[in-house]
């Protein structure tokens, strides 16, 4: 799928997009060369979470919707992580992920108007996956070394991930945070997210992500609205990927080949235009992310638009 960026009637740029909808059965459609690999970064989070939960650890129903997010370390997310981690005798201090400033810049704000202009590793997007991970490690009385590729949870991880998928996970690479990320096709994307959509063990992340769906993001627009009306549950990665599970069935999966993640988000709109998961009033309400204006002057002069398939 090629997606343009069109100002006053000129195509000015051109993004490669792959998209497939699949449901737990096989592909139902695609556009773009849905066999190249990539790594899932964040988009693999519903599934990590899920297996630090059938780990052992035990999270309530906000907690586990945090640690299938990529937070914007707004004080909310970060009291559940700390909570996350107290409630089984941890601190902050055991998180592997680095120490940075809120991804969220109104988050990052605050914090320093209350006085606190440190780096964090409890600020980092993916400390909600940490501490379930950790948690999980308690649980088992595995070593706190959980970001080690061979530690037993990551070994776990990354069979689920290839079950899921359908595709070879390995060889791994390390994620922005330092877990493990696996490989997937934008194929094997969509397969799994259509299996968060129907998978009875993956039914508590799903409830948890539906249910919560502000508290798994930082605030980015484009995910919220289509959650909102798309009747989905979404989950974006970095790079440009984002994994959509409709309440059908049907999983959605774009990855935009340089590494836009509104872009991809604009084909996976299409895509679920194309299959009908659309109706017209939240088409209508999800118009300003289906179509992201092209601004001049601080004023829409075009917009993104599918070029073709």
């Amino acid at each position: 799928m090629r997606i343009g960026a069109v100002r006053s009637g000129l195509v000015e740029a051109r993004y490669e997009v792959s998209v497939v909808a699949a449901t737990s059965d096989g592909a139902i459609a695609s556009f773009g060369d849905a066999g190249d690999e990539f790594f899932l970064r964040s988009a693999a989070k519903p599934f990590q979470a899920a297996i630090s939960q059938q780990a052992g650890a035990a999270l309530g129903t906000e907690q586990l919707a945090v640690a299938c997010g990529s937070h914007g370390a707004h004080p909310i997310h970060i009291a559940y992580v700390r909570k996350m981690l107290t409630e089984v005798g941890l601190d902050e201090g055991h998180l592997l992920c680095p120490a940075v400033r809120p991804s969220s810049m109104a988050a990052d704000r605050r914090w320093a108007a209350s006085g606190d202009l440190e780096e964090r590793p409890v600020f980092h997007n993916c400390s909600g996956k940490h501490a379930a991970m950790l948690r999980a490690c308690v649980a088992r009385g595995w070593p706190l070394s959980y970001t080690d590729p061979e530690h037993p949870l990551q070994q776990r991880v990354v069979s689920f991930l290839g079950e899921m998928t359908g595709c070879d996970p390995t060889p791994v690479g390390v994620d922005g945070c330092g877990v493990p990320t696996v490989r997937s096709t934008v194929a094997g994307l969509a397969a799994g997210f259509a299996r968060l959509a129907s998978d009875p063990r993956l039914a508590e992340v799903a409830a948890a992500m539906y249910r919560y769906a502000p508290l798994t993001s930082h605030g980015d627009r484009a995910a919220s609205l289509l959650s909102r009306w798309g009747a989905s549950i979404v989950k974006g990665g970095a790079m440009g990927c984002v994994g959509v599970a409709h309440q059908s069935g049907v999983g959605i999966a774009a990855k935009c080949w340089s590494g836009d993640f509104e872009v991809a988000v604009v084909g996976a709109i299409e895509m679920m235009r194309h299959l009908g998961l659309l109706p017209d009033y939240p088409q209508r309400q999800l118009a300003e992310v289906a179509n992201p204006p092209v601004l001049g002057g601080g004023r829409p002069v075009g917009a993104f638009e599918v070029l073709g398939g």
